[in-house]
């Protein structure tokens, strides 16, 4: 199967699944009210905007490191299928993990256009969950992998907040 497919095969099943499906069953009670007449969605004015444009760029996000492991890492998202060579550009530059930062923004950006507390509240367990695993298999595993080039890469890249890459 060609990579680029296989790439795209995981995405809609894994983070499809995770800042898609998940979040659309989570608020498909609030949905079924509204839809059989029982009270309003929330009217958030210019923040419903702010939801629309922080799920657009989480897909986005998502799509163009996608892209990267596909074309500069010859692999796909999925870690039984990882990159062979080391990415470290695109926006691997700003943050180590941008692929998850850029699911959490799909969910925060649903939870905000549906003002939908409980997607924050999935958006919280969602992250220790990823958080634990980068940190005890993710990290580990890279460090085996690619050895000096990921320890100098992680010295200088944060793990999750994005900062402004200095000149390299």
């Amino acid at each position: 199967m060609p990579l680029e497919l296989r790439a795209l095969l995981f995405t809609l099943l894994v983070p499809g699944t995770i800042g898609g499906l998940v979040p659309w069953l989570l608020t498909a009670a609030a949905r079924d009210r509204f839809d059989a007449g029982i009270g309003q969605p929330a009217d958030l004015g210019p923040l419903h905007v702010v939801g629309w444009l922080l799920v657009a760029a989480g897909v986005a996000g998502y799509a163009w490191c996608a892209a990267d492991f596909v074309r500069r890492g010859r692999g796909t998202p999925n870690p039984l299928d990882p990159p062979r060579r080391f990415v470290a550009s695109g926006l691997y530059r700003l943050v180590r993990n941008p692929m998850y930062v850029s699911v959490g923004l799909v969910i925060l950006g649903q939870a905000i256009v549906h003002g939908a507390g409980v997607l924050l509240v999935y958006l919280g367990v969602a992250w220790l969950v990823v958080h634990l695993f980068v940190v005890l298999v993710e990290e580990p595993l890279l460090l085996r992998r690619f050895g000096a080039e990921y320890e100098a890469y992680r010295a200088r890249v944060p793990r999750w907040l994005p900062r402004v890459p200095s000149e390299d």
